[in-house]
């Protein structure tokens, strides 16, 4: 192959794609169509000329393709507007998105424990079943109300921010056997609020289980609704994708479910944050049950409002997102 002649014949598209790169971020619409065609041909042309000799030729090329790759295919955003992206649209709107599957298993869940509870506390034979007068005047009287002061706070809330974390983890991984084990894993949960709620007012002590249960548990427990709601509507999409393929319906809401389990270690943190600080202190009842109400309020009001902002905006919450920025006008 002749260079000379290669070069002359080529030398125009090149220092034209050159002028393009350079003014990469004020390009129209034709010149950013023009960029990717030229771009194409130049990557062909440097295909072409590594088979030769002439390596200052194959070295500017390869740097002038680089750069128009770049230019091409964007700039990757920011990590911080990547994080802020996140948390004000990849997971409120995916939490916003489930909200009547969060709801029904919300309301399934205290019907359950509520039943349980009632159930137990009017029979006492029921209660023998469970353990020995003993010992349920044990957990009434000690054990329920010390669990929440025996160890020191930083170490308590660090154990269980990990345990409530692997109770949505639990659920979540079950959303990968299309949610069927989810219901299980909310009725032995349901069962132990019942249960403990039951034993409680049966010794009239339901002032102290609401007053050392509500503080935190209203945010824990709603994030475990949220991750078994993904996840059992992630089994539901396999039975009714809807208009679009099974498979892109599927991988689309897998991908929210993950979405949701990044969202939910937040959400857990500062739920253990105030089982483990709030809950035991010595401030009021009305004060501690308070701070719950506040917690549990502001949550749900986020994803209310960043979540039906996104939805509106059309996005879904998808992690497949592309965050690279492609030139245009």
């Amino acid at each position: 192959m002749d260079i000379d002649a290669f070069v002359a014949a080529h030398k125009p598209t090149w220092d034209r794609l050159e002028a393009l790169v350079r003014h990469r971020g004020s390009l129209s619409g034709a010149e950013v169509d023009e960029l990717v065609d030229l771009y194409q041909r130049t990557a062909t042309h440097l295909s072409i000329v590594r088979s030769g000799s002439d390596q200052l030729l194959v070295g500017r090329l390869s740097a002038l393709v680089a750069r128009a790759r770049s230019a091409v295919t964007g700039a990757h955003t920011p990590a911080w507007r990547e994080f802020v992206r996140f948390f004000t649209v990849s997971f409120p709107v995916v939490a916003y998105r489930a909200r009547w599957w969060w709801a029904a298993t919300a309301g399934a869940f205290l019907v359950v424990s509520v039943v349980l509870g009632v159930w137990i506390a009017r029979n006492p034979g029921v209660q023998a079943a469970v353990a020995s007068p003993e010992e349920i005047r044990q957990l009434v009287e000690h054990d329920f109300a010390d669990y929440y002061s025996d160890h020191p706070a930083g170490a308590f809330a660090g154990q269980v921010w990990i345990n409530n974390a692997w109770v949505s983890m639990q659920v979540i991984a079950m959303s990968v056997l299309l949610g069927i084990p989810i219901p299980y894993i909310l009725w032995q949960n349901a069962a132990n609020v019942g249960v403990s709620g039951g034993l409680m007012a049966s010794y009239d002590r339901l002032d102290v289980f609401f007053g050392l249960i509500t503080p935190h548990g209203l945010l824990e427990l709603t994030a475990v609704f949220l991750a078994a709601a993904v996840g059992m509507r992630l089994g539901w999409t396999a039975i009714d994708p809807g208009p679009r393929k099974r498979t892109e319906a599927l991988a689309e809401q897998g991908r929210a479910v993950v979405s949701v389990a990044l969202g939910l270690v937040a959400v857990l943190l500062v739920s253990g944050l105030i089982e483990a600080m709030v809950t035991p202190s010595p401030l009021p009842t009305w004060a501690r049950i308070g701070i719950g109400v506040i917690a549990e309020g502001a949550f749900l009001a986020y994803v209310v409002f960043f979540g039906r902002r996104a939805l509106r905006a059309g996005e879904s919450g998808d992690l497949e997102r592309a965050p690279d920025v492609a030139p245009s006008s």
